[in-house]
């Protein structure tokens, strides 16, 4: 199955659920095949959790959901051993985390203990419970959420996790016609509730083999460290793109490539990723002149020189 195959099936099939982000499926499935997590930030009812779930369906993968909130534990999403009175053993009563997609809701509502005990799982892809490692199944995908606009209550993301989620998205409201079509979608039924798998999870772990072997030519990984670079020295940014970051951006464009039926990475694919892949991951400062990431990468790119090599090999 190529890129462009894999990218149609899984899309449109989403599509028979979401109406109108096709932009962020897409990334989503960038983010999936780059073999990243994925935050969420946007308002409730945008349709997070039925993308997530329209994800799952589509690949044919386990889901799970864990609504975060202050007195959930670590291990009311690890797991935890229990005690078995008649065997007089303990047993693993798995988590949450045991899953092939995990939706993290609201996930800053949670303590920082709780929210620590997402970072070996999204990193390491195990959990270690009682001083033993288990390995989680793949594909392991995580898509965490957070709302915007309700601050109280809540436990900011540190930055050593918001580096650990390959991209963040928004949903985003939809237009006057996208609605006039949701209505219409689910005004009898919910089409989730139909949704067949289109791919296996075979599929996802060839598709990312693929995509690893995408060329990136030399200047096209020139043009993608200047972007980062300018970063670490841009006035008002107080800490820059690590270099996490720089691989997280070739590994997406890799994808990214792949699934827009191309077997090398051009500037375009580059510039389509840098404000999902790079602007959560700086910091700035005050004195920056009310300017946020996704604008200061913004102005980056506009000021980068992009390369018109041939970037076939």
């Amino acid at each position: 199955m190529s890129g462009n195959e894999f990218y149609k099936k899984v899309s449109d099939n989403i599509g028979k659920v979401i109406i109108g982000k096709e932009e962020v499926i897409k990334l989503l499935l960038v983010a999936l095949i780059a073999d990243g997590h994925v935050l969420m930030e946007d308002v409730p009812g945008t349709g997070k959790t039925k993308l997530a779930r329209a994800l799952a369906k589509s690949v044919s993968a386990d889901f799970s959901r864990i609504q975060f909130t202050p007195d959930l534990l670590p291990s009311d999403v690890t797991g935890i051993n229990v005690f078995d009175m008649k065997s007089g053993e303990f047993h693993l009563k798995k988590g949450p985390v045991f899953t092939n997609i995990l939706l993290s809701d609201e996930i800053n509502r949670a303590t920082p203990r709780t929210q620590a005990g997402l970072l070996e799982c999204m990193e390491e892809r195990q959990v270690t419970i009682d001083g033993d490692t288990y390995a989680l199944d793949e594909p392991f995908f995580v898509i965490a959420t957070q709302n915007p606009i309700e601050s109280a209550g809540t436990f900011p993301l540190p930055e050593a996790q918001l580096d650990r989620f390959i991209m963040k998205l928004s949903m985003g409201l939809p237009e006057k016609q996208e609605e006039l079509s949701i209505i219409d979608r689910y005004f009898n039924n919910d089409p989730l509730t139909e949704l067949d798998a289109v791919i296996s999870k075979d599929d996802i772990a060839n598709a990312r083999r693929e995509a690893g072997n995408i060329f990136v030519h030399e200047a096209v990984r020139d043009y993608a460290v200047n972007i980062i670079q300018k970063t670490r020295n841009y006035e008002g940014v107080l800490n820059g793109v690590s270099p996490r970051g720089t691989l997280a951006l070739i590994r997406c464009a890799k994808a990214y490539a792949y699934l827009s039926g191309s077997d090398y990475v051009i500037p375009d694919h580059i510039k389509a990723l840098c404000v999902p892949v790079l602007s959560h991951r700086l910091i700035c400062g005050s004195f920056n002149s009310g300017k946020t990431g996704r604008e200061v990468i913004e102005k980056i790119i506009s000021e980068t020189v992009v390369p018109t090599e041939d970037f076939k090999g």
